[in-house]
């Protein structure tokens, strides 16, 4: 049976919030890629890295949501985005817009992964932001593309601390929010994709009710996914 969740696991995190162990019990198939003993991938994703995690996808499609770990590995998404074949749309839900140049020339990162997509991928169209540039959700951007296709990309430092616990500086939308960002981006656009990130680690200073909480999101989240798919 095709997997329904594809995790890169970078930092251990998905096992310290016990994500596989909730995919085991709850019946969902999943693949998980065990990447943590590379080397130069936090935040910045050298070269030889960047290629040993590209050889270790799986050929052919991808599972429709990709579990990239923590916030400091956002650039997966480039990564992943790049493998599309048919033209789509970004719609980004994060507090940082992950657009900028790095300062180490064109080395991947986690704060630059979408400038470096728009360079790597003609297949990428229109591109839009929600937390950082805009706190509202997108009704007229989705109607404007209504029927095409759409990577969506999360990163749980989009939400405030009460429904996410993040490694980074987070936003203020809700679960219930986030949830209904999901349910329209399915209801206007073919989704071509669902990949989320944020958390936090132990060697990070999460605590279990850290962990816990972010294992709950992610539940939810999950069960909104295929809720609808």
């Amino acid at each position: 049976m095709k997997p329904s969740v594809l995790i890169l696991d970078m930092s251990g995190a998905c096992h310290e919030e016990g994500l596989p162990q909730y995919l085991e019990e709850s019946g969902v198939g999943f693949e998980l890629l065990s990447l943590s003993s590379l080397e130069g991938t936090s935040c910045y994703c050298d070269p030889d890295s960047e290629q040993r995690i590209l050889d270790s996808l799986p050929e052919g499609e991808l599972p429709l949501l990709r579990w990239i770990d923590t916030g400091d590995y956002h650039y997966l998404s480039c990564l992943l985005a790049a493998r599309e074949t048919r033209p789509f749309h970004l719609l980004l839900a994060d507090h940082h817009p992950d657009d900028q140049e790095p300062a180490l020339g064109r080395v991947l990162s986690c704060g630059g992964w979408v400038a470096e997509l728009r360079r790597r991928c003609p297949l990428l169209q229109d591109i839009v932001s929600v937390g950082p540039e805009i706190e509202e959700l997108p009704l007229e951007w989705l109607e404007s593309h209504k029927g095409e296709r759409l990577y969506l990309s999360l990163d749980k430092d989009v939400m405030d601390g009460r429904w996410a616990r993040t490694d980074w500086s987070q936003g203020s939308m809700s679960l219930e929010e986030v949830k209904r960002l999901i349910g329209l981006a399915g209801e206007y656009c073919e989704l071509a994709a669902i990949d989320i990130c944020g958390g936090l680690t132990l060697a990070k200073g999460a605590s279990a009710d850290d962990l816990a909480l972010n294992l709950q999101t992610d539940r939810e989240l999950i069960e909104t996914i295929y809720g609808r798919h």
